[in-house]
């Protein structure tokens, strides 16, 4: 079982070493997120720190999932997991907890939402950087994270996501079950972390409409 919930720019900030812990994991175990392995990890963290300003600014959301006590970490390579994006039950589960119960915490997963910063695009936002540590997957978990992210999306009025990620990685399986539609494919848009160039495919869902302003 996980706590899946949003972080604060200071909370990113405190927990940046544990999500470049998981970034490099995404990059080992292969996965196409934007970085060439091998990752340092001073790098990765660094990267995460980067981003607390546009989570202050609220231009960038961030959602971490932490296993709850108790819990095993679970083998099995489960679709989706180091989904990559752009880059089920349970949402928003655990969004109340404290920051204090979870410092030092170990992260599985961790997703984000970049809403559109332009005045026609204020319904859309864009989903990045979907994570799953290799020891977590096979549980449900990214779509668990990505429940929670349609859920707040719905809640501000965004009624349209986007993403891209790798053609024919698991990933794909994950947002077709998920219910996204796959727009097409561009040849050679990104490499792997080998530095292979491969096709990526881009994808859209559509939400169901808030009950006020998109302009929240």
């Amino acid at each position: 079982m996980y706590t899946v919930r949003p972080v604060t720019a200071e909370e990113l900030l405190g927990a940046a070493e544990r999500l470049g812990g998981l970034l490099a994991d995404s990059v080992d175990g292969g996965a196409s997120v934007g970085f060439l392995a091998p990752l340092d990890a001073g790098a990765a963290a660094d990267w995460w720190r980067a981003l607390a300003p546009e989570v202050g600014a609220g231009r960038l959301l961030v959602w971490v999932a932490y296993p709850e006590a108790g819990a095993g970490a679970g083998a099995g390579a489960g679709a989706g997991a180091g989904a990559g994006a752009g880059a089920g039950a349970g949402a928003g589960a655990g969004a109340g907890a404290g920051a204090g119960t979870d410092a030092g915490r170990r992260i599985a997963g961790t997703v984000q939402l970049r809403p559109a910063s332009t005045a026609n695009g204020r319904h859309r936002a864009e989903v990045a950087k979907l994570m799953v540590h290799q020891a977590d997957r096979g549980h449900g978990l990214a779509g668990r994270l990505l429940a929670a992210l349609e859920e707040e999306a719905v809640g501000r009025g965004i009624r349209t996501l986007v993403l891209d990620t790798e053609t024919d990685s698991p990933a794909e399986r994950l947002y077709a079950a998920a219910g996204w539609t796959r727009v097409g494919t561009v040849p050679d848009f990104a490499t792997d972390p080998a530095g292979v160039p491969h096709a990526t495919s881009i994808y859209f869902k559509a939400l169901a409409a808030a009950a006020h302003s998109p302009g929240r």
